[in-house]
C-alpha cells in the first residue's frame, strides 16, 4: 500500500481528498502547513509521494520541495495549483517536482498522475526511495525508525504548533516558558527542524548544570593555558552552534557576569574565547527554555531586563499536560507503545479504571511525569491492560485535576475532541473529559450533538 502525503490548507478539500484516496487504496496523511509536513515526512517511516498545494500558510510549495532534495528524499513531490498559477507549477517541475495537476481537481486525472509518478520512481509497491546525505543519515534513519515525540491534536497543541510555524522560519529568538517536563527542548527542536538551519548543528546547553566557574569556558571556550588545566584549546557551545541553533535550557541559571557576556555576543555576534586576545564571529540563532518567572527575576535584580528582551522576541508557552485534554490518552498510548518496545513487553492498553483515574489526576509532572508512571506500569503489570495499581498514582487534593471552565466554544471542541478519540464511545469519553457520563450527556444536548 502506497503512502502519500497531501500538504494544503483548504482543510474541507485536503479532507475530502485524503478520503477518496483511502477508497482508492491509499495510505495518507495530511498537513495544512510546510512545518507540518516537514515533521511528518522526519517521523514516518515509508511516505512514497507528496502532492502538495504551492500557496501555503507559512512557505510555498517549491520551498518544501528545496527541503526535501537538500535532506535526500528522491520521492515523487505532485503540485497542485489552480489555471492562473500553471507558470509557478511549471517552475516548480523545473525545480525537480514531479508533475502538476490543476484545481479544480479532476479524480481520474489525479489518480493517473499518482500511479503514473509512483511508478517512474519505483515506489508503486509501497517502498520509499530515500537517499540521505552522509551528514543527515543518523537523525533520518533515526526518526524513520520509530517516532520519538508525538505533538498532540487537540486545542492546545494546534495552538502551540501553530506559534512553532509562525516563528521557525524567521531568525528571531524564541523564549520557551513552561512547567518542567512539559516538552520544552522538543519545540526547541522543532523549531530548528523547521528553520532554514535544518541539517545545521542544534546544541543544547542546560544552563542549571554548568559549574558557575566553568560557565564562560562552556559557552564561548577557552585558549590553552587560559587558565590551570587548560591542556588545549576549547571550542565553546557558541561556536559549536556556529550556523545553526543555540538551545539554553534553564536559562534564569545564568549568572550574571556570564549574562553581560552573552548579551555582547548576542548584540555583535562576535565571542571572545576565555584567555584569548582576538575575537571569532560566529552565527547562530537562540532558543531559551525556563520554568521560571523571568520578568518577576528582573524586578528582583538577577536577571538583566536588556538581556531578558533581546531572548524574548518571540514568546512561546508551553500548556501543561492537564491543560492538553484528551491528548492525555494520545501520549499515554504513545509512551505505551515505547515502554513495549524498549521492555519487550506486548501490554494492549489501560483498563477503563485505570482510564479514569488518569484522567482524574493532575500530572505535576507533565509529559515527563506521564512517560515514567506509563513506564513502571507496563514493567510491573500482570494483565494484559494496565490497571489502577499498576499505576503507582495517588489522588489527593493537590494532585486531583480540576478541569478549567471553557467559554461554550472552547467546550464543544473539547467535547468533539474526547468523542473522536473515543470512537463515539460516550462513557470512554466522559472519562477523557473528567466528568460523569450523565453530565456528557446533558452537555450533548445542550449543544445539539445527536446520541
Amino acid at each position: 500500500m502506497s503512502s502519500i502525503l497531501i500538504v494544503e490548507d483548504d482543510i474541507t478539500f485536503s479532507t475530502m481528498l485524503r478520503t477518496w484516496l483511502i477508497k482508492k487504496g491509499f495510505k495518507v496523511n495530511s498537513a495544512s502547513t510546510v512545518a507540518a509536513a516537514v515533521k511528518t515526512l522526519l517521523d514516518n517511516d515509508g511516505v512514497d509521494m507528496v502532492l502538495s498545494d504551492l500557496r501555503l500558510p507559512d512557505h510555498d510549495g517549491l520551498f518544501l520541495l528545496e527541503w526535501m532534495q537538500k535532506r535526500g528524499f528522491s520521492i515523487p513531490f505532485v503540485v497542485m495549483t489552480n489555471y492562473a498559477e500553471v507558470q509557478n507549477a511549471v517552475q516548480a517541475m523545473k525545480s525537480g517536482a514531479s508533475d502538476y495537476i490543476a484545481k479544480p481537481v479532476h479524480p481520474d486525472v489525479l489518480l493517473q498522475k499518482i500511479k503514473d509518478a509512483l511508478k517512474a520512481s519505483g515506489s508503486d509497491t509501497g517502498k520509499v526511495s530515500v537517499e540521505v546525505k552522509p551528514a543527515d543519515s543518523t537523525s533520518v534513519k533515526s526518526s524513520a525508525k520509530e517516532k520519538k515525540f508525538l505533538d498532540g491534536t487537540g486545542t492546545a497543541s494546534r495552538r502551540l504548533y501553530d506559534y512553532v510555524a509562525l516563528v521557525a522560519p524567521t531568525p528571531m529568538s524564541v523564549l520557551i516558558l513552561g512547567s518542567s517536563g512539559t516538552g520544552k527542548e522538543h519545540v526547541a527542536h522543532r523549531i530548528h527542524d523547521c528553520s532554514r538551519r535544518t541539517g545545521r548543528p542544534f546544541v543544547a546547553i542546560d544552563c542549571g548544570a554548568v559549574p558557575r566557574d566553568m560557565a564562560a569556558s562552556e559557552f564561548f571556550g577557552h585558549v590553552k593555558g587560559a587558565f590551570t588545566g587548560a591542556i588545549s584549546d576549547k571550542r565553546g557551545a557558541f561556536v559549536e552552534a556556529d550556523g545553526g541553533t543555540l538551545f539554553l535550557d534553564e536559562v534564569g541559571n545564568l549568572s550574571y557576569d556570564v549574562q553581560v557576556q552573552m548579551l555582547r555576543a548576542l548584540q555583535e555576534h562576535r565571542i571572545r574565547p576565555v584567555g584569548a586576545d582576538y575575537e571569532v564571529e560566529v552565527d547562530f540563532r537562540l532558543i531559551c527554555a525556563t520554568n521560571e518567572n523571568l520578568a518577576e527575576a528582573v524586578d528582583n535584580g538577577t536577571f538583566r531586563e536588556d538581556l531578558y528582551h533581546r531572548i524574548n522576541e518571540f514568546t512561546i508557552r508551553m500548556p501543561d499536560l492537564k491543560e492538553r485534554g484528551s491528548d492525555l490518552f494520545l501520549f499515554a498510548d504513545f509512551f505505551l507503545e515505547q515502554a513495549n518496545r524498549e521492555l519487550e513487553r506486548n501490554i494492549l492498553g489501560f483498563d477503563a479504571k485505570a482510564s479514569e483515574l488518569m484522567a482524574k489526576y493532575s500530572w505535576p509532572g507533565n509529559l515527563r511525569e506521564l512517560r515514567n508512571v506509563v513506564k513502571r506500569a507496563v514493567l510491573v503489570s500482570t494483565a494484559d491492560r494496565i490497571r489502577p495499581e499498576d499505576l503507582n498514582i495517588q489522588i489527593t487534593s493537590s494532585t486531583l485535576s480540576v478541569r478549567p471552565l471553557y467559554d461554550e466554544e472552547s467546550e464543544l471542541s473539547h467535547i468533539r475532541e474526547a468523542l473522536s478519540t473515543a470512537g463515539g464511545n460516550k462513557s470512554k469519553a466522559a472519562r477523557l473529559l473528567g466528568i460523569d457520563r450523565k453530565t456528557l450527556y446533558n452537555k450533548l444536548d445542550k449543544y445539539g450533538i445527536n446520541h
